[in-house]
């Protein structure tokens, strides 16, 4: 009798009780992916890869039906304690838990930790994760064998692994030139699903450390500026550098665009020094940084390996140095700049997502800003990276900042499908501007002696109107919105009274980013053994030249940026340059 009831069961396919396994499986990591949908905190991608994983579960319960509500109960148990540190997080920040979590709790010592947790613990957080519990509880109830024939519960299960790990293998491996490049793409694809969150993190964390330490120890072994001089040394001074992320100063009502993008810059526009010829090298924030904050330039691309960065300088000079930035914190691709942080004496990192592609506000910054300024240093030098206008852009500013919404002040050539997204660009510059406007504000308020310089890493181009089809960057296809940033200086009046420089006939000079540094020191007081006073756009000695952008470990490929022209409304460009053509990329609307 007991061979004909596993018989019956096993010829009628309970399809209810595989939804209930899928569903216990799933909420592990289903919770906190479904909270992030709600709250919009986030894309798609990782509640799609954490539904897809969960199916891995079910290949222990099919195979071995018999025992699976004790798989289950082991399993569960498991991924309940990996979920717990995803779900607190989003309780607590509203953010997706990610590497640069581990990075920031393995930096905190025990009094930090539990001062964030006084400050952010609520009352409700406890019942919240009741409720998390006894929803694993109710669901564990529920769960029941599912039986298949032997030979069918095999093949079932080697399609499952097949399908979710063997085909993604085999996909990232040969769309990937290196093992390690192939076996990132594939962490990342397992990164949104509990326990791989954690132990995907923890191996990328340690990995970057390392990579981080590196850097830093050889840094720390660079000689510091020869024949050091500071023309202020021993006064009081706060200077302040803030960079910003993908913003295209012509889409800026600052530098004449016809929207109202920026109307708290535009309302003290004449305490402010605008320069409206300045470009980036590159497109991209690391490489362009990597000039920007350092010797570095379009002919040496590797001096900051070897020579001191912008930290190392103002640190010379005597200067406190602090690092606010709403960029995220230890990735793969942003150790270089979590490296540059690290050389400061105070940081703050207020972006922990898994990816750019998460609501993240560079309001934030304010609070720590204020925090430093009320610093007793005599001498503070204080960078603040914003998120800017980075894409994806409806994610870069608040509901309030919705302004534009419709046609009104958009080019013709914008279409209807792609007018969400040129909508969504100016109302992130629109939240930039207030962004910024309030640093200066605070800084104005403060009361400091000293100045602060605004400047974006690069630009963007999103279906402007002499590349009507282009959107993003792409250095192997250059447009002028990729390249062409703001580059804004405020001046205390304590500090103008004491350094007067008549700037007028500066502003309009052609000008790179990646000669920063010497701009920098000039406009401080700072020379030394290697500054070059035709390199700084505030100097009388300044000489101009060709405007070099691309891939510097490529010489052939780098052009003059303004040898580019539009070539038609139809979004290609001729660069005029020896024989190198580029074509614009055509982006997909909307």
């Amino acid at each position: 009798m007991k061979c004909d009831a596993i018989t019956t069961r096993e010829s009628r396919f309970d399809w209810a009780g595989l939804g209930w396994l899928f569903l216990f499986f799933w909420y592990f990591s289903g919770v906190t992916q479904l909270l992030i949908q709600v709250t919009g905190t986030s894309g798609f991608t990782g509640f799609r890869q954490a539904f897809l994983l969960s199916g891995l579960w079910l290949i222990p319960v099919l195979l071995f039906p018999r025992r699976t509500r004790g798989i289950a109960a082991g399993l569960g148990a498991m991924l309940w304690l990996a979920s717990l540190p995803a779900f607190g997080y989003f309780l607590v920040y509203g953010q997706e838990f990610s590497q640069s979590v581990i990075f920031i709790l393995f930096e905190s010592n025990v009094a930090e930790g539990a001062e964030y947790l006084s400050q952010y613990f609520a009352w409700w957080m406890v019942p919240a994760f009741l409720a998390y519990a006894l929803g694993a509880a109710f669901l564990w109830a529920r769960v029941r064998p599912v039986y298949l024939p032997r030979g069918r519960a095999v093949t079932v299960s080697i399609a499952l692994a097949a399908a979710l790990v063997g085909y993604p293998l085999v996909k990232q491996g040969l769309g990937n030139e290196t093992f390690e490049a192939a076996r990132d793409s594939f962490e990342k694809r397992m990164e949104p699903a509990v326990p791989w969150q954690l132990l995907v993190g923890y191996r990328q964390y340690s990995q970057q450390l390392a990579n981080m330490h590196e850097l830093l120890e050889g840094n720390a072994q660079i000689a510091p500026l020869a024949n050091f001089k500071d023309e202020n040394a021993g006064l009081p001074a706060t200077l302040v550098l803030v960079i910003g992320e993908s913003t295209n100063r012509q889409r800026m009502s600052l530098y004449g665009y016809p929207r109202k993008t920026t109307p708290n810059l535009d309302r003290i526009r004449d305490q402010l020094q605008v320069f409206d010829n300045v470009i980036t090298p590159r497109p991209y924030t690391i490489e362009a940084l990597q000039q920007v904050l350092t010797f570095a330039d379009e002919q040496n691309p590797d001096l900051y390996l070897t020579k001191p960065s912008l930290l190392n300088m103002m640190k010379q000079a005597g200067y406190k140095t602090y690092w606010i930035t709403n960029q995220q914190t230890l990735t793969k691709r942003n150790t270089m700049l979590t490296t540059f942080s690290k050389q400061a004496d105070e940081q703050f990192y207020l972006n922990n997502n898994r990816n750019q592609n998460a609501r993240q506000y560079d309001g934030d910054v304010l609070a720590p800003f204020e925090k430093v300024l009320a610093d007793s240093a005599p001498r503070k030098f204080i960078v603040v990276h914003l998120l800017g206008t980075h894409m994806s852009y409806q994610y870069r500013y608040p509901p309030e900042f919705e302004h534009f919404t419709d046609r009104q002040g958009a080019p013709a050539n914008v279409s209807d499908d792609q007018l969400p997204t040129y909508n969504s660009y100016d109302n992130a510059v629109l939240y930039n501007d207030h962004v910024v406007s309030s640093l200066i504000e605070r800084f104005s308020g403060s009361r400091a002696n000293g100045f602060l310089m605004y400047l974006s890493d690069h630009g963007e181009a999103v279906f402007d109107p002499q590349q009507p089809e282009v959107l993003g960057r792409n250095e192997a296809a250059p447009t002028a919105p990729m390249y062409t940033i703001p580059f804004i200086l405020w001046s205390s009046e304590q500090w103008k009274a004491s350094h007067p420089q008549p700037l007028a006939t500066s502003l309009g000079r052609p000008y790179s980013s990646s000669s920063f540094i010497h701009t920098w020191a000039d406009l401080s007081g700072l020379s030394f053994e290697g500054f070059d006073a035709t390199r700084s756009i505030v100097n009388a000695e300044f000489k101009a030249r060709p405007l070099l952008i691309g891939n510097p470990h490529q010489p052939k490929a780098m052009i003059d940026f303004s040898l580019i022209k539009p070539k038609s409304a139809e979004g290609d460009m001729e660069v005029v340059s020896g024989d190198h053509e580029s074509v614009g990329r055509k982006a997909p609307p909307g």
